[in-house]
Parts: structure tokens; sequence; C-alpha cells
């Protein structure tokens, strides 16, 4: 693998997790996945987002933050990694979900943390129209996911997207897995793992597969 760290990113249901899981195996590097089932905000977040917004973005940036920290002192005997989202997503989240007072007190703790962590050596962004996604949501039967609506996954994924494109820090390659499925296709999955071993320049680079 060329990188020492490759985080990939998406919206909800473009296979994130999945992608990670098979390409740490393939490589035999640490793999870093979110635990989000252990944040006990999210079902109470769908159903009221407005009460249970704050608890939720703060509980998972804390999770993310343990998780990242414990890792960089594993990274002796592990050093290269794969992770299925890069720390970004909490501010993107929250810039979403928060009203602006408590975005404001939620920035000054993600601006406090985000400074002390090392950043990825290329991130990888899954894209996915929203009908796919939505497809993609129904399929592996979340409950507490099934009421998510297209305005709010398009509204994510315009956040992301934005963002990746106004930074220069590192390199982003957006992929589009719109019309494609790299678990069953081996071809796809062929052409990521080339694509990923590229070395790209710092800003975005894309690929349709």
């Amino acid at each position: 693998m060329q990188y020492n760290h490759i985080a990939i990113e998406g919206n909800i249901g473009s296979g994130k997790t999945t992608l990670a899981t098979m390409l740490a195996a393939d490589y035999h590097v640490g793999l870093i996945l979110e635990k989000f089932a252990e944040n006990p905000f999210l079902p109470k977040f769908y159903k009221d987002p407005k009460k249970h917004a704050f608890p939720l973005e703060l509980f998972f940036m804390a999770e993310r933050y343990h998780q990242l920290k414990k890792n960089k002192e594993q990274d002796l005997f592990k050093p290269q990694k794969i992770s299925d989202y890069f720390f970004i997503k909490s501010k993107l989240f929250a810039q979403n979900n928060l009203k602006d007072d408590e975005k404001q007190l939620f920035n000054r703790f993600f601006d406090i943390i985000f400074s002390s962590l090392i950043h990825p050596d290329l991130v990888v962004y899954l894209y996915s129209n929203i009908e796919r996604l939505q497809q993609n949501i129904i399929k592996r039967g979340r409950p507490f996911e099934q009421n998510i609506s297209d305005d709010y996954l398009q509204s994510i994924q315009d956040n992301y997207l934005d963002y990746l494109r106004k930074q220069d820090n590192y390199p982003v390659l957006i992929l589009d897995v719109t019309k494609v499925d790299f678990v069953e296709e081996l071809d796809v999955y062929e052409s990521i793992k080339q694509a990923i071993n590229i070395k790209y320049s710092q800003g975005v680079h894309h690929k349709t597969l």
C-alpha cells in the first residue's frame, strides 16, 4: 500500500465500512472502524433531531478522538492503516445538524481536538447519487435509518463535497460508485485498488468506475 493512512469517506450508505474492511484484509494493514452502534443518541436523533443532535455529535466526536489517539499509540506495531471515516466528518455533520449557538460551541471543541490529530495521507470519498444511497440503506436494514429523507442525504453530500473541493492540505480521490458493486464485481474492486496505489498531489482527483 502506497500510503500509511487511507481514510474511506462518503455519505450514509455509500459502502465505507465494507470497502475499508476489504482493503485492510487484502493489504494486511490495521483497520479502524467507527463504532456508531455504541452511540446511545443515534436512534433518538432520528426520532427527534432537534432535541438530540448536540449530544449525538459530541458523543461521536469524543469516540472518534479516543479511537484515533489509541490507534496512534499502537502505530509502532502496525503503522499502516485504513479507516472508514476521517475525523473532519464530525464538523461536517455538526454543520448540518446543529443550531447556530450549538455549532459555535461544538466548533471550539473540534478545533482543539483536530489540531492534535495526524491527518490521513489519502482521503477516498465514495460518491453515490441519493437514489442509490437509499437503496443501500434499505438493503442493510437498520431500523433507525429507514426514514432518512432524500433532503438530509443531499445536504450531507453537499457539505462533504464543498469541504473537500475547498481544502488543499491532502489528496482526495473521489470514486463514483453509483452504478457499480465493488463487492460483487471483482474488476471494479481491482480498479479501486489500482486507483488508491497512485501517488496523488494535494487537492481533489476524480475517477469513474
